[in-house]
């Protein structure tokens, strides 16, 4: 673990080694604070517990904070508290805006200390707290937590931060106790939610899709569980295509087309008609379905569907 906290390691302890900027066995672990005890933030505080590390909670809501005090964790009666008791200070709040709302009362504390987001948001919330955080001296990362809460502090879970390179570098150890697939992204403080928004655009589709099929199933009689290693190998082959499709996109050549835009265009009348069939309700397609029919009207018939993300983009900067 790595040496950040000396007023809790002692500079001349025997009980501790150091070996490449890493504390090994015997160390005193980093004290970190957790503020917000929503889902996340609860298993984010109970992971650096089980991982030894000294934890101070706060939430609104006092009660949260029990099961955590069970486990050892100390709860600060203030946020003013829980910044006091750490260098280390981790939000996962709702949104950037209730974070500086209710930190604003004991920012004059923040200086000197780090400061990790984890909370939902845009690039623009992103960069809205990173100005806040480093106007009251501190030093800011922005992250993302690209799994579900139960998955936090499993080696493969991934997470991803932006903002001060050396501040990332000096912490890196232990922001990978959250999960072992941890990866800096750039200085850029909003580049985290950029990712975040633009990775986590597949899920609410991917799943709508996968309920439909589970719709269609069981109006057939049959189980939902039935359908879900099919499902499992056809995102498996979706995966195996983004590499090409990104390659088609950066290049902005579409005219070698493996799936093109007029074969998704002539299935719309499937889409309908199996709603009809199966007494589905099929309307979520319709945004897709006049995408498709903008494209065909748009010249983009004959090449590649990763040409839509040509109708998609309205500028070049985004964020």
């Amino acid at each position: 673990m790595e040496r950040k906290n000396q007023s809790s390691i002692g500079e001349n302890s025997s009980d501790n080694s150091i070996v490449n900027g890493e504390m090994m066995v015997g160390e005193d672990r980093l004290s970190v604070s957790v503020i917000g005890l929503g889902n996340m933030g609860s298993v984010l505080a109970e992971t650096f517990i089980k991982a030894g590390f000294p934890t101070t909670v706060w939430n609104r809501s006092a009660v949260k904070a029990a099961p955590l005090i069970a486990m050892g964790a100390v709860h600060a009666d203030t946020i003013g508290d829980a910044i006091s008791a750490s260098t280390f200070v981790i939000t996962c709040l709702t949104t950037y805006d209730a974070t500086i709302q209710a930190m604003e009362p004991a920012g004059v504390g923040m200086a000197g200390r780090t400061l990790v987001s984890l909370n939902s948001g845009t690039p623009a919330g992103a960069r809205k707290m990173a100005a806040w955080a480093t106007g009251h001296g501190a030093r800011f990362l922005d992250g993302a937590v690209k799994n579900v809460p139960a998955a936090v502090g499993k080696p493969d879970t991934l997470l991803y931060y932006s903002g001060d390179k050396a501040t990332f570098d000096e912490y890196e150890t232990t922001l990978k106790v959250l999960g072992g697939d941890t990866v800096y992204l750039g200085k850029e403080p909003d580049l985290a939610k950029l990712y975040e928004f633009a990775v986590g655009g597949t899920l609410l589709p991917a799943l709508l899709g996968f309920f439909q099929g589970a719709a269609l199933i069981k109006a057939r009689g049959m189980q939902a569980s039935s359908l879900v290693p099919y499902s499992i190998k056809w995102l498996e082959m979706i995966g195996s295509v983004l590499p090409s499709f990104a390659e088609e996109i950066d290049a902005g050549d579409y005219t070698k087309p493996a799936s093109s835009v007029g074969i998704f265009h002539e299935s719309i009348a499937y889409d309908l008609e199996i709603g009809e069939e199966t007494n589905i309700d099929v309307t979520w397609h319709a945004p897709m379905h006049d995408l498709l029919r903008r494209a065909v009207a748009s010249g983009h018939r004959d090449h590649s569907i990763a040409s839509l993300v040509e109708l998609l983009r309205k500028s070049e900067r985004v964020g």
